[in-house]
C-alpha cells in the first residue's frame, strides 16, 4: 500500500506540474495561479498546496526531480568508468526516460509563441532559485565518493557540481533560442563533451 500511495503522490505532482507548465504557454507566467493550476489538474487548492508552496515550485518539480533521479544513477554507474561519461549518462538518463513515451506532451515541438514564454520562464530568478541547493550538494558528496576527496575541504567536487549546474543552464539557454529546433538531450550530451575535452578554444579548430 505505501508503495501505490507514493506513486500517486508522484502522479499529482507531475499532473500539478504539467498543468502549471501548460497554462503558462497559454497564458504567460504572471497570469498563472494556485487556484488555476489545481482546477486544471483536477484536484482542490489545499491539495496543490499539501505538495507545492507556489507556482514556481511547481513549474519546477519536473527539473528537480529529474535531478533525484541523476544522483541515483550516478551512485550506480561503474566505480572505473570516466567521471564525465558517469555524469552526462546519468544526467541524461531521467530525460530519456520521461521522453520515451513517442505521445507524451513533452516530446511536442513548441510553437514560435512557446518557446517566447518559456525562455521568460526561464529568465526568471524565482525559477532558478526554486530547485534545492540540497540536491546539488548531493551532486556534490556522491562526486566526493567517486573521485576521493573530501567536500569538506576539497574544491574539485564543488566545482563538478557547479559544472553540472551551468551545462545545463546553457544547454537550456540554447535550447529555447535554437532555430530550427534542437533536442535538448543533444545539448546537454554535447555540453559535457565539451567541458570533458577541457574546453578547448573553438578558434584553435
Amino acid at each position: 500500500m505505501t508503495g501505490l500511495r507514493e506513486r500517486k503522490k508522484l502522479d499529482t505532482k507531475r499532473a500539478l506540474s504539467d498543468a502549471a507548465l501548460k497554462l503558462v504557454l497559454e497564458r504567460g507566467v504572471d497570469s498563472v495561479t494556485r487556484e488555476a493550476i489545481a482546477e486544471l489538474a483536477g484536484v482542490s487548492l489545499r491539495t496543490f498546496n499539501n505538495y507545492f508552496t507556489g507556482k514556481y515550485e511547481a513549474l519546477a518539480y519536473r527539473q528537480s526531480e529529474r535531478l533525484r533521479r541523476s544522483i541515483a544513477v550516478l551512485r550506480q554507474r561503474p566505480a572505473d568508468e570516466p567521471l564525465w561519461t558517469s555524469i552526462t549518462e546519468s544526467v541524461l538518463a531521467p530525460l530519456e526516460e520521461d521522453f520515451a513515451d513517442s505521445d507524451a506532451a513533452e516530446n511536442r515541438i513548441p510553437s514560435r509563441e512557446e518557446f517566447a514564454e518559456i525562455r521568460k520562464l526561464l529568465m526568471r530568478p524565482e525559477i532558478r532559485d526554486v530547485v534545492s541547493k540540497e540536491l546539488f550538494d548531493e551532486w556534490m558528496v556522491v562526486v566526493a565518493e567517486r573521485t576521493g576527496t573530501d567536500p569538506e575541504v576539497d574544491m574539485y567536487p564543488r566545482l563538478v557540481a557547479a559544472v553540472v549546474r551551468a551545462v545545463g543552464d546553457a544547454a537550456t539557454e540554447t535550447y529555447v533560442r535554437a532555430d530550427p529546433p534542437v533536442p535538448i538531450t543533444t545539448l546537454i550530451r554535447a555540453g559535457f563533451a565539451e567541458v570533458a575535452a577541457g574546453l578547448p578554444d573553438p578558434s584553435a579548430s
